[in-house]
């Protein structure tokens, strides 16, 4: 990664200006034109070094509900069930790892009643059992990229 790029993915993560033009604020905190913000946050999704840009939202504060889930997945099925997966709208994510339980994802819905019959679709669209994962206590990772 280029400097730059790790100084916007750093400066980024603290916070986003919340005002009538944010791309422009942040590019100023970071010393460069609104444009080139915004084409190195595209080129940054776009090459996968980031998988998303966005605000994360506590799900919990705002009346929802969010879990992670996980299931055991035959690998050449992993595409396919991944791809059935990420289509719902109450998937945040998921990702393969080298586990039993090898796909896993998010799941965060408005209402916390519909949290279960969301995993329970899911079993249902992939014939495949979807173990819930609730979390018991609440985490924060920031990624800081060194220079």
């Amino acid at each position: 990664m280029e400097p730059l790029d790790r100084r916007i993915v750093n400066e980024l993560q603290g916070g986003f200006p919340v005002c009538e033009a944010p791309y422009a604020a942040a590019a100023a905190t970071l010393g460069i034109t609104e444009a080139e913000l915004v084409e190195r946050i595209r080129r940054l999704l776009d090459e996968g070094v980031l998988s998303r840009f966005g605000p994360l939202y506590n799900a919990e504060r705002m009346g929802g509900a969010v879990t992670l889930a996980a299931m055991a997945v035959p690998d050449e099925h992993v595409d396919g069930v991944a791809a059935r997966i990420n289509a719902r709208p109450e998937v945040a994510h998921n990702y393969e790892r080298t586990h039993r339980l090898n796909l896993w994802f998010v799941v965060c819905v408005d209402d916390p009643q519909r949290l279960p019959a969301v995993l329970d679709e899911i079993e249902y669209e992939t014939g495949m059992p979807v173990y819930d994962m609730p979390k018991e206590r609440e985490y924060y990772i920031g990624l800081r990229i060194e220079a």
